[in-house]
């Protein structure tokens, strides 16, 4: 299906849905960005998986519309010492072996998460494995960590920081940044990469594999995420007990800190956790990341638990994890139990259900620095991208925050978190 706005050539594309567009010009105006959500229907036809790798594809071919325009000064934020343009990130799983970094940062994200990684490759589990829910915006997955393997990523994660530094080389000799800044603000603008590590299906001792991930992708990566809750790994979510995280993250901590990483410092660790964790889990994970010095939570991953609307729906009784707007109260509100838990000391990463700015605020005010999406692009494609920062923007100014940083926890008042906070030592 192929349609001409102007002088650019647009073409359908996607990922789980049917609204993901692609156009022969990478710089393109807002109308053709609005057009995407007549031109993918095409894609309802295909296999959601299948769907989902047209759009890698395309995305590393860089074939995706760019997202050329500045932020807004109010969605700049500064996390663990590094700059974000806006918090808006892609969450892990659309770019699983960090093969098509370039393209999407140039959708507008302020950062990727690319992953999950493993050590090994491995083909996961049976298809079919992914399956849409369109009328609920929700997919159910149970992919099983399919993954080329550390040494795949690597290459590819070796191959885009290079081309980073070509880049910020060229822009030096040339003097753009006279005219349009500094090298270093225009490197960044191209967002940051976050690698999200898993362990093999087949594996003895679960923290050797994570400490495979540290120390071949780890220096390629602007922070680790350390995914322990998917529900398509046998005994993974039984990492996240108590005595067993404690475990893995010490050597895992350990492996990073005694490695060589330069004047930046080490990537921040975080640990991804299931929005299935109950309360004395929460409270344990949270505890302990304060304990061992970890650098934030990732919450959270997809659940197992199934909403009323979820049960309704034809497939709703596919086995795996459901992501997409259905899973919004309920990560939304593990957030904030977790921001409680923490008292604000560590930077959250909010993921699950954002369709919007007002859910990326949402999350905001619950506690997260950064927001991570995706289910909603699979089926909104790259125009969702501008719209929601735009909304997300807006929604700062309505309520007078000058910045994100200033929204962050806003909804917890600061004596409620200093009371969670002592009841639990």
């Amino acid at each position: 299906m192929l349609k001409v706005f102007g002088k650019g050539l647009l073409l359908a594309a996607g990922g789980a849905g049917a609204g993901a567009v692609v156009y022969y010009r990478n710089d393109l105006p807002q109308l053709q960005y609005d057009a995407a959500g007549a031109a993918g229907s095409f894609l309802k036809l295909l296999d959601a998986e299948r769907a989902h790798d047209v759009g890698v594809w395309l995305a590393q071919k860089q074939l995706f519309p760019r997202d050329s325009r500045p932020d807004p000064p109010s969605l700049q934020t500064r996390v663990w010492g590094r700059d974000f343009s806006n918090p808006i990130g892609l969450a892990a799983g659309f770019d699983k072996n960090a093969e098509a970094m370039e393209g999407l940062l140039g959708l507008g994200f302020g950062f990727i998460e690319v992953g999950t990684i493993t050590p090994l490759p491995q083909g996961g589990n049976p298809k079919p494995r992914v399956f849409r829910l369109p009328e609920l915006s929700a997919t159910i997955n149970r992919c099983g960590f399919n993954s080329k393997g550390v040494d795949a990523a690597n290459v590819n994660l070796l191959n885009y920081r290079l081309k980073l530094i070509r880049d910020h080389s060229e822009l030096a000799r040339s003097k753009v940044e006279d005219q349009t800044g500094t090298p270093d603000q225009l490197t960044r603008s191209a967002g940051l990469v976050a690698v999200n590590l898993g362990k093999n299906k087949i594996c003895e001792d679960p923290a050797a594999d994570y400490c495979v991930g540290v120390t071949k992708l780890g220096p390629f990566a602007d922070f680790i995420v350390i995914n322990v809750s998917s529900p398509n790994t046998p005994g993974l979510r039984a990492l996240q007990g108590k005595k067993e995280l404690e475990k893995l993250m010490r050597r895992v901590k350990a492996t990073r800190d005694g490695m060589e990483w330069g004047e930046r410092g080490p990537p921040p660790l975080l640990i991804k956790m299931a929005p299935d964790v109950d309360g004395p889990g929460r409270a344990d994970i949270a505890a302990l990341t304060i304990r061992l010095g970890l650098d934030g939570l990732v919450v959270g991953n997809t659940t197992i638990s199934r909403p009323l609307q979820v049960q309704a729906h034809p497939t709703g009784a596919e086995e795996g994890g459901l992501s997409g707007q259905p899973l919004m109260d309920l990560s939304t509100e593990v957030l904030k139990d977790m921001y409680r838990h923490t008292r604000g000391r560590v930077p959250l990463v909010g993921c699950g259900g954002v369709c919007s700015g007002e859910d990326a605020y949402r999350k905001i005010r619950a506690g997260a620095s950064l927001v991570e999406l995706w289910t909603s692009m699979a089926y909104e494609g790259p125009a969702l991208v501008p719209r929601l920062k735009r909304e997300l923007a807006e929604c700062l100014e309505r309520d007078g925050f000058k910045s994100v940083e200033e929204a962050v926890g806003a909804d917890l008042p600061e004596e409620e978190v200093k009371s969670w906070w002592r009841s639990w030592f």
